[in-house]
């Protein structure tokens, strides 16, 4: 079984590498990338099985010395993010192969490159090697932005890549500042040293800025509004539940290991991360698109996810995991049922839809299941993870963050309600043009713009609204067996609050 674990990491780069070299037809290019991401969704599901009970499997590749070997470890809660970032990319991928994005000659390779890189950050156990793999993900993500060859998605492409070259030297030098006082950086043998060591803290404190800036913490959270927006939406949809959740994911992680849950620093981040949800949700409050208000709301449930590692509770800890996976899945299906209505339509600009509840009763339904669960109504995910977090912040006595979290919810399902309204509800726009192909089509132009003289298309094909219904279907899911999940997040917490095990599963091979 260890050994098993960098093949998570090994297949996709081969079958991209096949992928790359080998001229094939269409459909086996589209069959072995969803054949490999049905193979990552088994996979994680038996990891989850196998860590449920608090197992932690562990592995140095290549059998080498401790300190030059890459160690894969997998515990309940690494276990719990490669089956949820293995479903969206399976998901995403149908999305694209129903579109026909997935039809462009690099985008398959470019697709299993960035899994095989969320997959080596999520089970390593290595700060170094972290470094890596988030280099690995972000490599292709700067093709998938640009593989349109639009201009704007060229531009959302350049602010990206700044953005990326700046962090990642912040988060290498954090690095190489750990590697020189402490002489390693494999997280067993940096386990509390950032509470014994100022100089170690220092170097943590910069990888986790760095960390912070991936994520889009507020106040560093300008880029995702201007990146997001640029791609096609398959590309968007697969985006938002990939990067910043792998970002998140390893603040969670180095915080538990690194700085053993230090509570002297947790009220800055229960500061920082409510303010990230106020400005995230008021944001989106002037937006004139489906897509541009889905990203400032990204922005404002990261706030929601940190939250639970700054009460660094039990309690905490497991609502912010719950509230992780639910968000990942809820926010991929908002953008791929508004996606599907932009590659349909050729916008998705507010005042240029309407109607669709009539016209498209499933991708109506799709989007009203997926935003009533964002905005917390049950008996959707999204109620129980902030009922659960909510509660959380009221024991640690967190007050003014849990009153927070209750205000950006109610304004969080007005913006909703907006979209909802525009999208779906409102009449027609009786502008006498013809909707032309989204831009994530050939040919096409930016978002939320019309192609001249094009043909308007009679509807989405249920192809196309499949991949949003499933994730809403899932976020019910969540939702009436949520106990399932809490338990699953509760030992992932534990896993976290006790770093033991974890730290001897690498340290001990």
């Amino acid at each position: 079984m260890n050994a098993a674990l960098p093949l998570l990491v090994a297949v996709p780069i081969l079958g991209a590498a096949l992928l790359t070299v080998l001229e094939g037809p269409r459909w086996l290019r589209r069959a072995l990338l969803l054949t490999i991401g049905a193979g990552a969704l088994a996979a994680g599901t038996c990891l989850v099985q196998l860590t449920r009970n608090g197992q932690v499997y562990a592995h140095d590749l290549g059998l080498w010395r401790d300190g030059v070997a890459i160690p894969f470890v997998v515990d309940a809660f690494s276990a719990l993010m490669v089956t949820t970032t293995a479903l969206l990319i399976l998901v995403c991928s149908v999305f694209a192969v129903a579109t026909g994005e997935a039809d462009r000659r690099l985008f398959s390779p470019l697709v299993l490159v960035l899994s095989a890189g969320v997959y080596g950050a999520l089970l390593t156990g290595d700060l170094f090697n972290l470094f890596v793999f988030v280099e690995v993900l972000l490599v292709p993500s700067y093709g998938l932005l640009t593989i349109a060859g639009t201009l704007r998605g060229v531009r959302g492409g350049r602010t990206y890549v700044t953005v990326s070259l700046l962090t990642s030297t912040t988060f290498l030098a954090g690095v190489a500042l750990v590697y020189g006082v402490a002489g390693t950086v494999q997280l067993g043998e940096l386990a509390g040293a950032a509470q014994e060591s100022p100089l170690v803290a220092s170097g943590m404190g910069v990888v986790l800025l760095a960390l912070c800036v991936k994520a889009a913490v507020v106040p560093v959270h300008g880029w995702l509004t201007r990146s997001y927006t640029a791609p096609s939406p398959a590309v968007t949809a697969l985006f938002s539940g990939l990067h910043t959740k792998v970002a998140i994911y390893a603040v969670y992680r180095l915080y538990a290991v690194v700085f053993d849950g230090d509570s002297s620093l947790l009220w800055v981040g229960v500061l920082v991360f409510s303010v990230t949800m106020l400005v995230g949700v008021l944001g989106a409050v002037g937006e004139k698109s489906t897509r541009s208000i889905l990203v400032f709301h990204m922005i404002s449930q990261i706030g929601y996810i940190l939250l639970g590692v700054a009460l660094f509770t039990e309690l905490g800890l497991m609502a912010g995991i719950f509230y992780l996976v639910h968000n990942m899945v809820v926010k991929a299906s908002l953008f791929l049922s508004t996606g599907a209505a932009e590659h349909t339509y050729g916008t998705g600009e507010l005042d240029r839809l309407g109607g669709l509840a009539r016209r498209e009763p499933l991708l109506a339904l799709a989007f009203l299941g997926a935003a009533l669960s964002l905005a917390g109504l049950p008996p959707f995910s999204g109620f129980v993870a902030k009922l659960v977090l909510i509660t959380a912040a009221f024991e640690d006595g967190r007050w003014m963050a849990a009153a927070v979290a209750v205000v950006v919810s109610l304004i969080t399902l007005m913006s909703m309600l907006k979209i909802w309204d525009g999208v779906f509800w409102s009449k027609d726009p009786e502008d006498g043009e013809d909707h032309g192909p989204a831009s994530g089509s050939e040919g096409a132009g930016a978002p939320g713009t019309v192609t001249a003289g094009a043909p308007a298309k009679p509807g989405v094909r249920p192809a196309v609204v499949l991949p949003a219904l499933v994730l809403t279907a899932v976020s019910l899911g969540f939702g009436l067996g949520s106990q399932v999940l809490l338990d699953l997040s509760a030992q992932a917490a534990a896993h976290l609050v006790d770093t033991s095990t974890y730290v001897e599963a690498v340290t001990s091979r």
